[in-house]
């Protein structure tokens, strides 16, 4: 397995006096396949970051959320997840079709614990699991490279009140994003989303951002 250092890392690990420390984490910690441990850890998720790149090597980071157990480990060198209703942009997964290198960091709140993943990704518009998922627009299927177990030292304990509203469920219909109820924006949606926004009420500018500002979203 190659090593997670470059001589940039190497360089700090050695001023800062963490060289055998490092070394040992890169070699007897970090590893190239799911364990049933990890399995079952991000089988228990409903929400990770995902890092991705743009072609010019700027990094993002984004939230994704939804029911849990949303991230679907295949095998063990395999996880996919689904892509939902967002705001147009495809700007993570542009930046996977692109570039196809991404980070996952899944993390516990309630009883702090985090798994960090390395990998490839795949976007995948036409999949037999995309079955599986109510309202996904296409599927990431990530090929792990690196994954690992990090310290929970610092993740500060938080409790879930309740999943959100726009998570899709097979029983009902989903809200639309505020944003998309907004009248400056009515144009630029498609004819059977205006429709929904008429029957859920169109808001104006001041009023979105005071929802937001309440966290409403």
């Amino acid at each position: 397995m190659s090593s997670l250092y470059s001589d940039h890392h190497r360089a700090l690990q050695q001023a800062y006096g963490t060289t055998g420390l490092a070394e040992m984490l890169d070699t007897g910690w970090v590893h190239e396949q799911i364990s049933d441990d990890e399995r079952a850890f991000i089988a228990s998720r409903d929400m990770f970051f995902l890092s991705t790149v743009d072609p010019d090597g700027n990094p993002t980071v984004s939230y994704k959320g939804g029911p849990t157990g949303f991230v679907k480990v295949l095998d063990a060198h395999t996880l996919v997840f689904p892509g939902y209703d967002g705001n147009g942009m495809f700007y993570s997964v542009g930046n996977i079709v692109g570039q196809s290198r991404v980070g996952l960091l899944f993390i516990d709140f309630e009883n702090p614990h985090r798994v960090r993943v390395q990998g490839s990704a795949e976007f995948l518009a036409d999949d037999p699991l995309l079955a599986d998922y109510d309202e996904a627009k296409y599927l990431v299927r990530v090929t792990v490279s690196k994954i690992w177990v990090n310290c929970p030292r610092y993740v500060h304990r938080y409790r879930k009140l309740e999943q959100s509203k726009y998570v899709p469920k097979a029983e009902c219909t989903t809200p639309l994003a505020s944003w998309k109820r907004l009248d400056m924006v009515q144009d630029v949606l498609p004819e059977h989303e205006r429709r929904q926004a008429m029957q859920e009420g169109l808001l104006d500018l001041a009023t979105y951002e005071a929802k937001v500002a309440r966290g409403e979203g």
